[in-house]
């Protein structure tokens, strides 16, 4: 959650946060894999609570000073709530519209771990959100979203990501707490290293392993939106009343740089492939000629949609160094092709008069 401070403010705010002074000892001095291992080992074997405790947890980890519930999906830093959630009264059961209801939202999606008991109900994975917008979430990947084809009330976007390295849909929290979830993700990937044998792959995620793609949004969202008081408290109450470890990067936001900036860096720059197509005519009433400015052939795939999200045209591993879209019957505006081989990817704009 971004906040802006004077220095003495923010060292007041971070001085709250209640780390048992040997807690760290052991990962003193590491960087890369051998702190992502030490982090590991201190923050393992927490106490797992039962998924079905979590209602009654989440009055201690996730309310506002007013006592009504967090969401990150609904609440808004500036402007007059939306809604708010009653503990004990907003649970979910049936919704139908935002504000209906509140449920237990997994940031790291289930089907990615394929249900295994731990992350399942791990309250740095878990937090109470609108449970409209957390089925529109569903279990796409989090990016900056273009094209969008839902907006939140409080302003969270599902549409097309525009992030080097993937082309199609994700999910953007407001940036109020797009930092939160970053912090989420670092926890959820150092916690289960190494026991993610039974989990399965998605778009972000290689069982544990955040793909780079991925992991360079959640480190830019991880230093545009710095730890908040909010992030510390939560800490603490999950420390001290629930599993008994604590979220390292919270704690220590150093440490992320310490074990993924080289990792983020080399895939930043490897993925911009704009210069490498080209398209004629544009706009067109008939036929676009895309041409990959390359003299090796690639295997490409593309996917084409209008300004709402909708999917218009897609296809995979194409072999040619010239694609040929036919948008005759399309009806008359913008479009966005998306094309994406090996090394990279390239989002280009199409004119239909």
């Amino acid at each position: 959650m971004k906040h802006i401070c004077f220095i003495l403010i923010l060292f007041s705010v971070f001085s709250q946060a209640q780390i048992p002074p040997t807690y760290y000892v052991t990962a003193q001095g590491n960087t890369g894999f051998q702190l992502k291992t030490a982090l590991h080992d201190i923050i393992k074997n927490h106490t797992v609570i039962p998924y079905s405790n979590l209602f009654s947890a989440f009055p201690k980890t996730d309310a506002k000073s007013n006592g009504k519930v967090w969401d990150m999906y609904s609440y808004d830093p500036v402007l007059p709530q939306p809604y708010e959630f009653t503990f004990g009264s907003n649970e979910c059961g049936v919704f139908m519209v935002e504000g209906d209801c509140f449920d237990r939202s997994r940031v790291w999606p289930q089907a990615w771990f394929n249900g295994q008991s731990g992350p399942d109900s791990d309250l740095f994975n878990v937090y109470p959100t609108d449970a409209l917008v957390n089925s529109v979430r569903a279990n796409y990947p989090y990016g900056t979203a273009l094209l969008v084809s839902f907006v939140s009330l409080n302003g969270s976007k599902l549409g097309t990501c525009i992030d080097p390295g993937y082309s199609l849909t994700v999910f953007e929290p407001t940036n109020e707490f797009k930092g939160d979830i970053a912090r989420s993700y670092l926890y959820m990937t150092v916690r289960y290293y190494g026991e993610d044998i039974t989990w399965g792959t998605s778009d972000a995620t290689n069982k544990a392993t955040i793909l780079p793609w991925q992991l360079n949004v959640l480190m830019n969202w991880h230093h545009q939106d710095p730890v908040s008081a909010k992030e510390i408290a939560r800490n603490d109450s999950i420390f001290y009343k629930y599993q008994h470890n604590r979220n390292p990067f919270i704690d220590h936001p150093e440490y992320a740089d310490s074990i993924w900036t080289y990792v983020a860096s080399v895939h930043e720059n490897k993925m911009d492939l704009t210069s490498a197509f080209s398209v004629y005519p544009n706009p067109s009433n008939d036929v676009f000629h895309l041409k990959y400015n390359s003299s090796t052939t690639q295997e490409i795939d593309y996917i084409v949609q209008n300004i709402t999200g909708s999917i218009i045209e897609q296809k995979n591993k194409i072999t040619s160094d010239q694609i040929n879209i036919n948008a005759k019957d399309w009806p008359n505006g913008v479009y966005i092709v998306s094309l994406k081989n090996k090394n990279g990817i390239c989002n280009l704009k199409l004119i239909k008069n």
